[in-house]
């Protein structure tokens, strides 16, 4: 049954996202800046589900359910960057559609060509950056292999239990980038929905404030999502969970959201 879910999420995701790149690319009325995130969020979904899901896969159908030291501090490289670039591209993109049905007259001027790009390679290279920090520090602790990791892939909160020393000085640095780079920006999303919902309910012709209620709703739903699972795992004790919901919700912010996020933002 999992094997069916996981393959099932894999490939709607991976060929939704296909899709939504294609057409955009092909289609010469939406080569605009609007859609410029909604490219790179596409690309960041697949390439995110891309360093788990074969994984799990993987672990699911084989009888040798492991993988190397350098294979896991791999994957959680990478897992971890693409997770810290979704969180800074929903706030981006928030800000975007802040400004979009906020400002229109000034959309031109505040996010042009120039002000997008450097905001997409930010995000990009900010979030590698700091993730090799944090997987720098995890990878140096010492640890006696073999491990038993109670995930279904490599994550910075489960491979630091597996430590044999105090972790309380990296859990510290793991916070304090979480809150920089996850609560940060789902406060900002926050604000900025607030703001697009009071324009919203401004709107004198209800069909007008239907629609742009419509648009907005079923993103900030799913983005509301994946923050609310990012800040349970990384900002939450690590003795304040239980090892099912450990498990369990991380599938939630890299698989399903994963899957919901270019539909809902389109």
């Amino acid at each position: 049954m999992l094997i069916i879910i996981f393959l099932f999420f894999y490939l709607v995701t991976v060929s939704g996202n296909v899709v939504i790149i294609t057409v955009i690319c092909l289609e010469l009325r939406l080569q605009k800046l609007v859609y410029f995130f909604l490219v790179n969020l596409s690309f960041l979904d697949m390439t995110y589900t891309f360093t788990n899901v074969p994984q799990k896969l993987y672990n699911l159908v084989g009888e040798r359910k492991a993988i190397s030291f350098t294979g896991c501090a791999t994957q959680m490289y990478f897992s971890l960057s693409f997770g810290m670039i979704e969180c800074i591209l929903l706030g981006v993109m928030a800000y975007d559609q802040y400004v979009a049905m906020y400002h229109q007259l000034h959309y031109t001027v505040t996010m042009n060509r120039v002000t997008c790009v450097q905001l997409g390679i930010t995000s990009w290279i900010s979030s590698f950056l700091s993730s090799l920090v944090i997987n720098a520090f995890t990878s140096s602790l010492p640890y006696c292999g073999p491990s038993v990791l109670n995930r279904f892939f490599c994550e910075v909160p489960t491979v630091l239990r597996l430590a044999f020393t105090d972790t309380s000085f990296l859990e510290m640095v793991v916070f304090v980038f979480s809150i920089i780079i996850v609560f940060i920006p789902f406060l900002f999303n926050m604000v900025s929905y607030a703001q697009i919902l009071l324009s919203i309910f401004g709107r004198h012709s209800t069909a007008g404030r239907r629609r742009a209620f419509s648009t907005c709703v079923s993103h900030l739903t799913v983005v509301a999502l994946f923050y609310e699972m990012a800040i349970f795992v990384y900002m939450r004790p690590q003795s304040g969970a239980s090892q099912a919901g450990r498990k369990v919700i991380p599938l939630d912010y890299t698989v399903i959201t994963s899957m919901l996020n270019p539909r809902s933002t389109a």
